[in-house]
């Protein structure tokens, strides 16, 4: 399984380059908020929510704290879903100032299986956008996994014994070495690879992986010529 997994990142690798994602200096408590926002929306559409938020000189936690859900909400709208996404963005604000003094440093600080505990408390934060926060604005080793990593590795036959996300997380951390950069430009890749071949509807024509992928090499001769074109 190690062997697989590297060698599919090294293929995704050459195909499409670095990917550049929430490099290390980028602000923390940014790459936080973008892990929320961009929740059942594309990564286009928060760009222009942080922009929003920049602009009001809204991206702090405690000009988070101070601004009135409403008003957050209205900032946010080109992210979508933004009176949920205010509400979820006022709970982890608030979380971080009354258990850790408004402080990322101090809840970054925590263990990694505590630090998740305490994401995954939050209002409106599952498994996936905890494990941004952790792997992209702590920088601590976890594998993001997400839809496109599972119909990526399904279509490949590399599924876990127990398919939930902790299934799907542990193929990663047992066959890889705990390397942020590694696990940063994985997952970006994976995204990549999804939205540019393998889609809902696969486009196996060009697809970098249709030689060790049981799809690709199902798919007729006659798809793959029309695909290319």
């Amino acid at each position: 399984m190690k062997a697989r997994l590297l060698d599919l990142h090294r293929t995704l690798f050459d195909a499409y380059g670095p990917q550049g994602w929430w490099p290390g200096d980028q602000d923390p408590f940014v790459v936080v908020v973008g892990a929320i926002l961009t929740q059942t929306t594309a990564w286009a559409n928060v760009e222009r929510a942080l922009a929003n938020l920049r602009a009001a000189r809204l991206l702090s936690p405690d000009a988070l704290l101070a601004t009135p859900e409403e008003e957050l909400a209205r900032v946010i709208r080109p992210a979508g879903y933004f009176n949920a996404k205010a509400r979820k963005l006022k709970a982890f604000v608030e979380t971080l100032q009354e258990r850790f003094e408004g402080r990322l440093e101090r809840l970054f600080a925590l263990p990694v299986a505590e630090l998740r505990r305490a994401l995954l408390a939050v209002h409106g934060i599952g498994p996936e956008t905890a494990d941004d926060i952790i792997l992209y604005a702590a920088r601590r080793p976890v594998f993001v996994i997400d839809a496109y990593t599972r119909r990526i590795l399904s279509r490949l036959g590399l599924r876990p014994a127990k398919e939930d996300y902790a299934g799907w997380q542990a193929l990663f951390r047992d066959a890889l070495p705990p390397d942020v950069a590694l696990f940063n430009e994985y997952h970006a890749l994976l995204v990549r690879h999804a939205k540019e071949a393998c889609r809902k509807e696969p486009r196996c024509g060009d697809c970098p992986l249709r030689g060790c992928c049981a799809t690709g090499e199902a798919r007729p001769a006659s798809s793959l010529a029309a695909e290319r074109r």
